[in-house]
């Protein structure tokens, strides 16, 4: 939902403001607002109305004196109302304005009592605050110009031309000029001896349906992203549940190069079993190439990875958004928190799979929560993931995790998650699905597409080119041509060594092959029959 922009200090021009706001304009198509407070400072949203269609216009002030701006979504804002905050009077009925008056009652320190993704900017005088959610589900950037003037927006786009010097926003952490970043999200999970907790099943399936439950807060239609693979089925399934205790349908959707690819299949397939309104799209692999600059100015990011996933998604949500629906679930999370991608196989001990798995978690605001937001955002779509719910999180991270390890279980990842969710009795999924081997999104829409990428991006770049790599980006060097060619695009756009030290690439542990491709990994020739053969062995 959303992006802004904050400006703290005197002189610049609300024209320049404004033109600097509406390069975002893309993840707030409905509204956008400007206030400028009486110290001169410079408040700017772009909004996508999600709760509260009518009176939720942002900045929004609080009691007194302080104004605020907000990037997402507080789950527990009407328990907030009714709690904490029962004696402050609201202007809105939107769950951002709990955020100012969190402010207004405890001062800085208040983010743990947010329950939900969110980036925000509060200014009270010359006094400020920005925050951002505990793993960065929603982005977030800060500079600081040749003035001395702080900086915070939404996408790096709006202000990588005006800083000297700006970088990404920590997870987890407030910012306050008399504190600097604070770390107000400290999780027992972070150290590793805490996992110690044996699996709880019905706990699992209980957590996971409560993190989906409040999820489904909008005042607008809400669909699912099908992939066909366990956590987007999950997710889906639990949400079909919930929703027809309501009524209400949902709509699913789902994309592949053609109805053969692997997770179209397989999303038709839930998708029947379901009951959802299915929407299932085509691409061709010369529509993604066309579309990779646009896309990249989106992303802000050189990564292979999330250049190669991120193509379909956009594609799927500019469908989506075209159909008028404004939220979807998704699935992001489960693979980190579970060990779920198939190097996760080649751990070389339990403690090196837990460090790997809390890294993972710790680091998606840089890869798959990058992509989902913002390939999502670009045509005003917001994405929700209800496996990085923290309760949730709470619970999964610290079971044993010879308990997650696919090496307990024959080679099965995620076994824990599966079998948390298998019910015979009243079923969530088929047993073909719910025990399908992981499929990474971008090779699943259709092998033909990383393959052709590959070998366009290869053709992009000249031998004598690839050779000064090392000069031209000293700093993440691409390694290959693929890189490279993503890497020129980025320059392009983003030409400041700020914008390139934003970036982290991502590559798989444990295995010969580096490319970050599911089908790089040796587990990946195992077939699906083998696999369903191997749950009949598996201790329960």
């Amino acid at each position: 939902m959303c992006g802004f922009l904050a400006i703290i200090g005197q002189g610049k021009e609300e024209s320049l403001v404004r033109e600097l706001s509406a390069r975002m304009s893309h993840r707030g198509p409905d509204e956008r607002d400007i206030h400028i407070t009486e110290k001169g400072h410079f408040l700017s949203h772009e909004r996508l109305s999600i709760v509260d269609l009518h009176t939720g216009k942002q900045p929004i002030q609080g009691t007194s004196a302080a104004w605020m701006v907000h990037n997402g979504e507080i789950y527990n804002h009407q328990k907030l109302r009714d709690g904490l905050l029962k004696h402050h009077t609201f202007r809105t009925t939107s769950d951002s304005e709990v955020i100012v008056h969190l402010y207004e009652e405890f001062g800085d320190d208040f983010c743990n009592h947010l329950d939900g993704i969110f980036a925000f900017v509060v200014i009270d005088g010359d006094h400020y605050i920005a925050g951002r959610d505990p793993l960065g589900v929603k982005p977030l950037y800060y500079g600081i110009d040749e003035r001395g003037r702080m900086y915070f927006a939404s996408e790096m786009k709006a202000l990588a031309d005006q800083c000297k010097t700006f970088a990404t926003f920590p997870p987890g952490h407030y910012y306050t000029p008399e504190t600097g970043f604070v770390k107000y999200y400290q999780p027992i999970w972070e150290d590793v001896s805490e996992s110690i907790q044996p699996v709880d099943y019905q706990a699992i399936r209980e957590t996971l349906t409560q993190a989906v439950d409040k999820r489904l807060m909008s005042d607008v239609p809400i669909g699912v992203l099908l992939s066909g693979g366990l956590d987007s089925s999950l997710t889906s399934s639990i949400a079909v549940r919930l929703m027809k205790e309501r009524g209400e349908t949902l709509h699913s959707f789902s994309i592949g190069l053609d109805a053969e690819a692997p997770d179209a299949k397989a999303a038709r397939k839930v998708a029947e079993f379901l009951g959802t309104k299915h929407h299932e799209i085509h691409f061709t692999i010369e529509q993604g190439i066309e579309i990779l600059e646009k896309l990249i100015w989106h992303l802000e990011t050189y990564d292979v990875t999330s250049i190669r996933a991120s193509t379909p998604m956009y594609f799927l949500s500019k469908f989506i958004t075209e159909m008028g629906i404004k939220v979807v679930l998704s699935g992001e999370g489960a693979d980190e928190i579970f060990g779920g991608y198939l190097y996760f196989r080649n751990a070389p001990s339990v403690v090196d799979f837990q460090k790997e798995t809390i890294e993972r978690v710790q680091k998606l605001h840089t890869a798959d929560l990058l992509r989902a937001d913002k390939s999502t955002m670009a045509h005003g779509l917001e994405a929700r993931v209800p496996f990085l719910d923290k309760k949730f999180l709470d619970l999964a991270i610290t079971i044993q995790p010879e308990e997650k390890m696919p090496q307990t279980y024959n080679g099965v990842e995620k076994y824990i998650l599966r079998k948390a969710f298998d019910t015979p009795e009243q079923p969530y999924l088929p047993a073909e699905v719910l025990w399908r081997q992981k499929e990474q999104f971008s090779d699943g829409v259709g092998y033909n597409w990383i393959d052709t990428l590959i070998a366009y991006g290869t053709s992009q770049v000249s031998d004598e080119a690839f050779a000064k790599a090392a000069e031209l980006y000293p700093y993440n060097t691409p390694a290959t041509k693929e890189a490279f060619y993503y890497r020129t695009i980025f320059h392009k756009h983003f030409p400041q060594k700020s914008a390139a030290e934003t970036v982290r690439k991502w590559i798989p542990k444990w295995q010969e092959n580096t490319d970050p491709s599911g089908r790089a990994n040796q587990a990946h020739v195992q077939a699906e029959p083998e696999i369903a053969k191997l749950i009949v062995d598996i201790p329960i």
